[in-house]
């Protein structure tokens, strides 16, 4: 193949499932129109849930002016990787270890958790169809606009006062769990932690004609003020969940995982078996290379209860401890850097004429404007940037951000070794 520069422009692809935020209210619209997607036309009928930037076998990106997607271009020339990185992670056929999206959400994702790398190869074997690789999928969300999201479980204390006092709720949930429950306080917290078990798992097995009754009673009293002060915080989601899936389980979650509202900046992280639902907003979501989803709620599409009852940590703690704290490395540049290797995102924010220095870093990455106008330029060349044009950057190449008339945002998302 002809000689490719270091850095290059890439195509990302569209997602438009029914949750996504629809026409011009999207962010994956918006960026969408101006990444050169070949035949985008935005349809202000059409949901635009997600911008997917990577490699998955599902919708890899494109290359401008080139016939070859962005996995065969890396596996035609590995050094854009880069050795190190292809050491350390599996880069078979130009897999880079991460993917980038941007998420546009105007209705609830599913009640879901994600499988660890074991889980995942033994899902991907037995249902390949359903579980589509065998990777695990860490995530980090980092909100764009005001985000809500469902969070890991509450404190056992928090969730035993919903129990007590949410009759509707108890009603779901076999007495003699519900004793056991409630009198768990003083376990430890393994002996803890089979208790939630038990009690998330009778409320996601109950009866689906009890689920029915209970949560017309429960929006019924909702919507003539009748909630407890404890409810005062969940009301409006539960009504909202249940507007947006009538009648299903997923909503009394409400209950037992963490509701969180975050503003522009914030991010949270998700490791494997933590149970999470993303509410409203647009978000910057980076991943590892997977798209391995198990879902037990808030969906028409296939649950799989038993194995996501299965797989989680029941971990219970407030939602602050899926937090990442973005460290800034610069006076332009923000770091955010979850626990786990198979990826980091750089949040790059230059005033109008400003330049911002990356020196190389060692592995690839992929990078997205999202706001204004400016350039990115190296040794050999550049490029004009604007609100939706996303780049790959290869391993070892220094780069410069320049913003023009205007102030430029850039995410960028990168391994290394």
């Amino acid at each position: 193949m002809s000689t490719i520069e270091p850095v290059f422009r890439i195509i990302p692809t569209v997602q438009n499932y029914d949750w996504g935020k629809k026409g011009k209210d999207s962010k994956v619209a918006e960026f969408a129109s101006g990444a050169g997607i070949l035949g985008f036309t935005l349809n202000q009928s059409v949901p635009y849930a997600e911008l997917w930037m990577g490699t998955h076998v599902k919708s890899p990106s494109g290359v401008v002016d080139r016939k070859q997607n962005l996995a065969q271009i890396l596996t035609e020339i590995p050094g854009l990787i880069g050795d190190q990185v292809s050491r350390r992670f599996d880069t078979t056929n130009g897999n880079l270890p991460f993917l980038f999206k941007v998420l546009a959400i105007g209705k609830a994702l599913s009640i879901q958790t994600h499988p660890d790398k074991k889980t995942a190869e033994k899902l991907h074997a037995e249902q390949p169809t359903v579980y589509t690789d065998p990777n695990h999928k860490p995530e980090m969300a980092l909100a764009l606009t005001d985000f809500k999201a469902l969070c890991g479980f509450m404190p056992i204390a928090r969730v035993a006062e919903y129990v007590r006092t949410v009759p509707e709720f108890n009603a779901l949930i076999d007495p003699s769990i519900a004793t056991e429950f409630l009198n768990c306080t003083n376990l430890s917290e393994p002996e803890q932690k089979a208790v939630l078990k038990k009690l998330f798992a009778a409320l996601m097995t109950a009866d689906i004609t009890n689920i029915a009754i209970q949560l017309r009673t429960l929006v019924a009293r909702y919507q003539q003020g009748g909630q407890k002060p404890l409810e005062e915080d969940v009301k409006d989601l539960v009504l909202i969940l249940n507007e947006q899936y009538p009648g299903d389980v997923g909503v009394f979650c409400a209950f037992m995982l963490n509701y969180v509202q975050m503003t522009p900046g914030q991010a949270i992280f998700l490791g494997a078996g933590e149970p999470h639902a993303y509410v409203q907003g647009d978000i910057m979501e980076c991943m590892a290379n997977s798209d391995n989803v198990i879902r037990a709620g808030l969906t028409p599409k296939a649950k799989d209860i038993p194995n996501l009852v299965s797989v989680l940590t029941y971990t219970a703690s407030d939602w602050q401890k899926h937090m990442v704290n973005p460290i800034d490395i610069t006076l332009r540049t923000r770091k955010y850097d979850p626990p786990i290797p198979d990826f980091t995102v750089l949040q790059v924010n230059t005033q109008k004429g400003e330049t911002e220095t990356h020196e190389a870093i060692s592995g690839p990455s992929i990078a997205i404007a999202t706001e204004g106008f400016g350039q990115v330029s190296w040794s050999g060349g550049k490029l004009d940037l604007q609100a939706g044009s996303v780049i790959f950057v290869g391993a070892d190449t220094k780069i410069d951000i320049t913003a023009g008339n205007s102030n430029l945002v850039v995410f960028r998302a990168y391994v290394t070794a």
